[in-house]
């Protein structure tokens, strides 16, 4: 019988890749809206990296996880293309952290996406980030979304300004696929700036 490896659920790293995607989550996220996206980015190219609070291992609601994450304090945004946030009952924990409200800013001072599904809008508006915005999510955060300023929209996919959301698992496929556009438009433009100078 063939060794089994210390995480099954942890691809090789692949050293190759030149653009990185932090995902941000805890304990209870939505284990297919953790998953789903951790592969489609690894299978796209990217380096992946997950931060949690406190880092080490993680669970989501179904049981599914990681055994080895990186702490919120030991990521900056500037090493990263793309901040994803995925739904479930985490974000209503990391809304609570100053640390991961602290990260999310300074993505969107750095100029950088965010992707966030479910619940995930939930931290964007404890951010403050979202004024003026289209957002959509899961419908029990239309209300702080709303306080937060911004427009709750009922679609699968909306993309306003760096924020590109979405509202459960079954838009996830039209997600995936707005997001890595956004990331590709991103790699032009990164590309346009490095000729110029």
């Amino acid at each position: 019988m063939a060794d089994l490896p210390e995480d099954a659920y942890k691809p090789p790293v692949n050293g190759n890749a030149m653009r990185a995607v932090l995902m941000l989550t805890a304990d209870k996220t939505e284990d297919l809206e953790f998953f789903y996206p951790y592969y489609r980015f690894i299978e796209a190219g990217f380096k992946v990296d997950v931060v949690t609070p406190k880092g080490g291992e993680f669970k989501g609601k179904q049981g599914l996880g990681l055994k080895d994450t990186l702490k919120i304090t030991e990521v900056d945004a500037q090493d990263y293309d793309l901040l994803y946030i995925p739904g479930g009952k985490a974000p209503a924990e990391l809304k609570k952290d100053d640390n991961a409200i602290a990260l999310a800013r300074q993505f969107i001072a750095e100029g950088k996406p965010i992707a966030a599904v479910c619940h995930g809008p939930q931290v964007l508006a404890a951010a403050d980030l979202i004024q003026g915005r289209k957002i959509a999510a899961w419908p029990e955060v239309e209300e702080e979304i709303e306080e937060a300023g911004a427009s709750y929209v009922n679609e699968e996919t909306v993309v306003d300004g760096p924020f590109i959301t979405a509202r459960w698992p079954a838009d996830l496929p039209a997600h995936l696929r707005q997001t890595l556009t956004v990331l590709g438009k991103a790699k032009k433009s990164t590309e346009k700036s490095s000729a110029a100078a």
